[in-house]
């Protein structure tokens, strides 16, 4: 096993299982005893689920939801295109590893059982639904050795794709940079499951410095790029990330998908807490 990959692996679960992290509630609603929220009835719905005293004072009937108690189901899908052999202080397809590692012995510590799948161009089955560690080992070790190079991703494919795949209702990461999202379109899929978008990134890419004259390979689409980068190239390049990224968390919100950024210089773990509060 490689070094670097055997550390991730190491750090992640000795994080994980020392820390002390009380099990997440889940945004998926049922049966349980966790009040999550008050509304009103409609037709079908279990009558012994009324407030009667809520019902009176506003003269129609409303009904408590609860978080979800039941197992959990968990899928960890790492987009894995090109742009992801990517890195300044290291590769983001490090990152990534280490982030799916983190949601892997997550997963095992709650007793939910996880399995995920690798996507770009297709969506390939990494691992099968388990709760034990071998699974994580094994879904991290696809992950960091994944050859990525010249694979590109269809994001309205890929929803597509989930949403046959996965039919239970689940709880979906999706771990990628979200740079190609021309395609982009997570309405079907965010209403059958629940989705959660950890977009992973290098600060040189959002804010790159000159570079002069250069011979660039863009491990996407292996076209290389012959040019000087200048002050006026890089304003440009700007503009289109952050309209690339207003688009991307626009539609995010639209679709009621929790999501948060992770540079290759951070610690994944408190902003993933932070997120899953």
């Amino acid at each position: 096993m490689n070094k670097t990959l055997k550390k991730i692996i190491i750090k992640t679960r000795r994080n994980i299982f020392s820390e002390i992290i009380g099990n997440n509630s889940s945004l998926l609603k049922g049966e349980g005893y966790d009040f999550l929220e008050l509304k009103e009835y409609e037709y079908g719905e279990d009558v012994k689920k009324i407030d009667w005293l809520i019902s009176a004072k506003f003269k129609k009937p409303f009904v408590k939801v609860f978080h979800a108690q039941k197992e959990l189901n968990i899928n960890i899908v790492p987009i894995l295109n090109g742009s992801i052999y990517f890195g300044s202080k290291r590769f983001k397809q490090e990152l990534v590893t280490e982030i799916c590692s983190i949601l892997g012995y997550s997963c095992i510590k709650q007793g939910d059982p996880f399995s995920s799948f690798i996507a770009n161009e297709s969506l390939e089955l990494c691992t099968k639904k388990s709760k034990r560690n071998f699974a994580v080992t094994m879904m991290s070790e696809k992950i960091f050795n994944y050859d990525c190079i010249g694979k590109s991703v269809n994001l309205k494919n890929l929803s597509n794709e989930l949403f046959k795949k996965i039919r239970k209702k689940s709880i979906i990461f999706l771990v990628g940079d979200f740079f190609d999202i021309e395609n982009l379109d997570f309405k079907l899929l965010s209403r059958k499951h629940e989705i959660i978008a950890i977009m992973v990134r290098d600060r040189f890419e959002e804010d790159p410095f000159e570079l002069g004259n250069v011979n660039l390979v863009d491990p996407a689409t292996n076209q290389t790029f012959d040019g000087n980068i200048d002050k006026s190239m890089i304003r440009e390049y700007q503009k289109r990330v952050k309209a690339n990224d207003h688009k991307l968390y626009e539609h995010f919100q639209k679709c009621g998908i929790k999501f948060t950024k992770i540079y290759t210089e951070e610690e994944p773990l408190p902003k993933l807490l932070r997120l899953m509060k």
